[in-house]
């Protein structure tokens, strides 16, 4: 047959007029014995001629519409054949090339007489759509990729002429499928073109060249129309399968076979990253073009295709590290995109640009809510459960976050986005969440990516709102906070309820046991979520963990705004449904100390696995629950429990660094000699690190006199916790220069004490053990803290404290900064620049707050970048090295993690006592007595008549008296040690009542005389204590 096919091409080759039938023949017979490697010259000498005699074989063909049909799919199908086998070599491309050109061309059939029933537009839509079944595409690409070079520039026109063949061929079936009026065929092409070329990973070529050009190149591509295919096609499948939940897959797959013709399928589960940056590639252009109603469908398909935005690199080893990606927007633009991290840069680069803000304000200023909310917000949600820095790097979340009345909108969506039940009733999924009520996959989809992105914008967006705003002291017309206080409030309780329920979700008490059979029937009707791979399941627990983190941060920033100052109900934070007992053991005590610390999310259900430690037994699932409230969110739980639970956690240390119950309570032990004028120099030289390593032992303590003698009595623990109390006095003194007062009269650390000695910072690291000791003894000292002081002491990793915190430090500056916020005049007339100016012992220091700061006027565009710099300034970066140390220094003896279960108020509490009545009663209940005393004694009845008499004032004043302080112990007076006990001091009724506070010990003569007890009380107690034993 190839004889026979040669002989009549040399024929037709040497006659001058066209032998149709020989040239029919040739044609019908060449794909028959078609051999790639054989017979590629014959398909070429055939092509040349066919296409040089194309009108007169396609005139002979008048009523043989089906029959010319079936002779060009046949041929140009071995067309296909041919250039994919040749793809990769140096063979001739041009004449098989030109073929496809010449006979997928409608203007080829368009000046031909054809059959009636059979138009050029018929005829093309046949040929193409037989060609997409032959791999037409996949051959385009592969020509592109092999003869086309590499490492181009990025250009969006043709590099050399065999590039702008094969992107001719691809955009001219593009925008021929487009202008049919078959949609079946225009989404078949469309679909077929995406799978091949913006689905799979690019080439350079494809890159480089193909995307550049169908974006910007010659031939407009139908953007709205690939978006609507991508759309339809996912909303079909998903029908497709909707409809076979129930029943057997089997029978829907037979059906699809038997149509006569079997529509390319495009669903989800073939979305790629390479699709996602594709999609933003070709929109980057046409998005200005865009109607409201294409932009609420691109705000769709993204909404999809989100879900495959690459991560950032730094999320895979967990939550909480710090992102080494921070430059992911800053990939040169002009570079191939051929790699997952390459194209991530580039697809948060084209979401960060101008064209999509645009089209997202376009969307929120003319689209009904429900059409933009949900897709902003999953969109929001990839972007921040994946990269750590798009908060302050993409520019539709800040817009968002500081537009109002979209947060208002998403935080109604989130309370009212619901499922309907058996019963017919709407149940809102935030309210199953709150009760920890598994959900099925869709759901989950539905609500976490709403409540993720509200959460996270409105956190952010409460960075930046001034205590003012926030409370609505200042009538301001352009204030960025979009509640009232009366809303926040219920918010408030929501969102700590449901960060209590995800909890619940991850820690059980218990777990569904059923069948394999009982759980695929529950999977078929959608009440229980299919088992998913290991992938599946680790993206899931990621995005948990966000979710968690994101409410957890929120409930915490509106937690201290209450703090600061109160806003909810007193009551409001504490969950009726938390119950941690703490008269019990359990193993968050036990454990070793490493494992009460802030943890990823997700890295908290290994505790259940494994040993946290060789010899303790694993964690309950109630404790690890607890221990994730207690670290996350302590102050659902009530003061007096947290300060139960952090007295365990002192008491397993103690008896590990003290020998409480080995070595028979006589465990290592810190013996000293301190001079009684010289207190802080003699305990900051002998109690240094370098001289005693570890603060928690016990320490016993010799006082000497001013006559360097010792002084009477044996240290049973007294004059140990007098002299630490006396020491914390002496070194938090403002007059020894390492502290000083707020205008409040509060401490906090001088900026200036590095100019009174060299190393000052050592000072600041033994304040902090001090401190730290006084609170593992349970001493209370009424040492009055700043609260920004005690708020840096309790932040994680001594973060920079905000803004808010200022007023505590210096309110007339902060009331300056609110005044130039909201100053209505020209800025730049008040003269300031990026200078701080500081006194030092009278002389004047300026400092820059940013690098050139002298010669950078404040002006209204930059205003609120000043006030954040010198508040900054003010409350970090001035005290930031005395703070490190102290921090250092108090977690040497006292772990920081264990405080960090109270807010700065708390910890004043904890560090001083609190401001309650005393009560009598309880005193009296914990009261011992020596000598002749005891509870029924005459003397010891009037006693407590005269002090019930007394106002609260002079009760403080009898208890510092005796014990130094005027406070009572946080849990009672069982809690004061030694005892508060009353020791008989004679019958001299002339003598004065003294006191040894470091026994809290009172010396009462045998006053019987109610009149003349109180006389002498109120004597002894307001002419002040002395140290020394009487």
């Amino acid at each position: 047959m190839r004889t026979e096919f040669d002989s009549k091409m040399q024929t037709n080759q040497r006659q001058t007029t066209l032998d149709v039938d020989n040239l029919q023949w040739c044609i019908s017979k060449l794909p028959i014995f078609f051999n790639n490697s054989q017979d590629g010259q014959r398909l070429i000498s055939l092509g040349q001629y066919l296409i040089k005699h194309r009108v007169a074989y396609l005139g002979s063909c008048y009523g043989k519409g089906k029959f010319l049909l079936f002779q060009l799919k046949s041929l140009l199908q071995i067309v296909v054949s041919h250039l994919n086998s040749i793809a990769s070599t140096n063979a001739a491309i041009a004449i098989p090339m030109r073929m496809l050109e010449v006979f997928l061309s409608p203007s080829t059939y368009k000046d031909v007489n054809m059959i009636q029933d059979m138009d050029s537009q018929r005829i093309v839509i046949d040929l193409q759509q037989s060609l997409v079944k032959n791999e037409y595409f996949p051959c385009l690409r592969k020509l592109l990729n092999n003869r086309v070079p590499a490492s181009l520039e990025k250009t969006a026109l043709p590099p050399t002429p065999i590039a702008e063949s094969i992107f001719d061929l691809i955009m001219s079936s593009v925008n021929f499928a487009v202008m049919t009026s078959d949609k079946r065929f225009r989404q078949d092409i469309l679909k077929t073109v995406t799978k091949t070329f913006l689905c799979e990973q690019y080439s350079e070529q494809i890159a480089l060249f193909l995307l550049p050009a169908m974006a910007y190149g010659k031939y407009p591509f139908p953007f709205v129309e690939l978006i609507q295919t991508l759309i339809e096609g996912s909303n079909g499948a998903s029908a497709e399968n909707s409809s076979m939940s129930v029943t057997d897959a089997k029978p829907s797959t037979s059906l699809k076979t038997s149509t006569a013709h079997q529509s390319v399928i495009f669903d989800e589960e073939e979305d790629t990253p390479w699709l996602l940056a594709s999609v933003l590639m070709l929109a980057n252009k046409e998005l200005g073009n865009l109607s409201v109603q294409s932009c609420a469908t691109y705000l769709r398909l993204l909404q999809r295709l989100m879900k495959q935005l690459p991560q950032n690199r730094s999320v895979t080893r967990g939550m909480d590290d710090v992102s080494d990606s921070e430059d992911d927007m800053d990939d040169d633009e002009d570079q191939g995109i051929t790699s997952i991290h390459s194209l991530q840069g580039e697809c948060l680069r084209l979401i960060n640009s101008e064209s999509h803000l645009k089209c997202i304000y376009n969307c929120l200023m003319n689209l009904p809510q429900a059409e933009y909310i949900e897709p902003l917000a999953s969109i929001s949600f990839h972007l921040l459960v994946h990269h750590k820095m798009a908060m302050h790097k993409i520019r539709l979340l800040y817009v968002l976050a500081f537009n109002s009345q979209f947060m208002r909108n998403m935080w109604e969506t989130c309370c009212t986005v619901s499922i309907r039940t058996v019963t017919g009733s709407s149940t809102p999924l935030l309210n199953m969440l709150s009760k920890g009520v598994p959900m099925t996959k869709d759901n989950i989809d539905r609500i976490m990516p709403l409540l993720a992105t509200f959460c996270c914008l409105f956190n952010h967006s409460l960075l930046t709102i001034h205590d003012a705003d926030f409370y609505g002291d200042t009538e301001v017309s352009n204030s960025s906070m979009p509640f009232f206080l009366e809303e926040i409030v219920p918010m408030c309780w929501q969102l700590r309820d449901t960060c209590l329920g995800i909890i619940e979700l991850a820690h059980p008490d218990t777990r569904m046991a059923i069948s394999n059979d009982y759980r695929k029937a529950l999977e078929k009707t959608g009440v229980l979520r299919e088992k998913s791979n290991e992938e599946e399941e680790a993206e899931l627990t990621r995005q948990w963990a966000y979710l968690f983190k994101v409410i957890s941060s929120l409930v915490r920033q509106l937690h201290n705004r209450d703090s600061r100052r109160p806003f909810c109900p007193v009551g409001h934070w504490l969950a009726p449904n938390v119950r941690i007992a703490t008269d019990r053991p359990s193993q968050i005590y036990s454990a070793q100390n490493a494992i009460f610390v802030r943890r990823d999310f997700g890295s908290l259900s290994a505790l259940t696995k494994a040993n946290v430690d060789t010899d303790a037994p694993p964690l309950a699932n109630r404790d690890v629950r607890n221990l994730v409230i207690l670290t996350e969110l302590p102050f659902v739980v009530s003061f007096l429990d947290r300060v139960k639970i952090l007295q365990n956690l002192i008491i397993v240390d103690k008896q590990e660094h003290q020998g409480e119950i080995t070595n028979f309570g006589m465990g290592p032990s810190i013996i000293i000699n301190i001079r009684r004028n010289f207190i802080y120099e003699d305990a900051f030289e002998k109690l240094s690190p370098e001289n005693e390593p570890n603060l928690k032992r016990k320490m016993r303590v010799s006082l000497l006199n001013a006559a360097g003698l010792d002084e009477a009595g044996i240290d049973g623990g007294g004059i140990f916790r007098e002299f630490l109390s006396e020491l914390l006095k002496t070194g938090f003194d403002p007059n020894r220069g390492f502290f000083k007062y707020t205008a409040d009269r509060s401490l906090y650390p001088n900026p200036e004490a590095g100019l009174l000695v060299e190393n000052f910072t050592s000072h600041y690291y033994f304040l902090g053990r001090m401190l730290g000791k006084a609170l593992m003894e349970n001493l209370l000292v009424e040492i009055p803290f700043a609260s920004f002081f005690l708020s840096k002491i309790l932040s994680p990793s001594n973060a920079s404290l905000d803004i808010h915190h200022l007023q505590s430090m210096d309110p007339l500056m902060y009331k300056n900064l609110l005044y130039l916020k909201h100053y209505d005049g020209d800025v730049s007339d008040l003269g300031l620049d990026f200078t701080v100016v500081n006194s030092e012992f009278g002389e004047t220091k300026i400092e820059e707050l940013k690098p050139g700061g002298r010669n950078i006027p404040v002006t209204g565009d930059n205003r609120i970048e000043y006030i954040h710099l010198m508040a900054d300034y003010r409350i970090n970066k001035q005290i930031r090295p005395h703070c490190n140390a102290f921090r250092r220094g108090m977690n040497d003896v006292m772990q920081l993690e264990w405080l960090q279960m109270f807010n700065s108020g708390e910890l004043q509490v904890l560090i001083s006592g609190a401001s309650v009545p005393i009560d009598l009663q309880d005193l009296r209940q914990n009261t011992k007595y020596s000598g002749e005393y005891n509870d029924v004694h005459p003397v010891i009845q009037t006693f407590w008549v005269v002090l019930n008499d007394f106002s609260d004032q002079q009760k403080r004043q009898l208890l510092k008296f005796v014990t130094s302080c005027s406070r009572p112990p946080l849990l009672g007076f069982r809690d004061l040690y030694p005892a508060f006990c009353i020791h008989s001091a004679g019958a001299e009724v002339d003598r004065l009542p003294t006191a040894s506070t470091c026994m809290n010990l009172l010396k009462l003569p045998a006053f019987h005389n109610a009149e003349t007890m109180r006389s002498k009380l109120l004597y002894a107690i307001e002419s002040g204590a002395g140290f020394e034993l009487s």
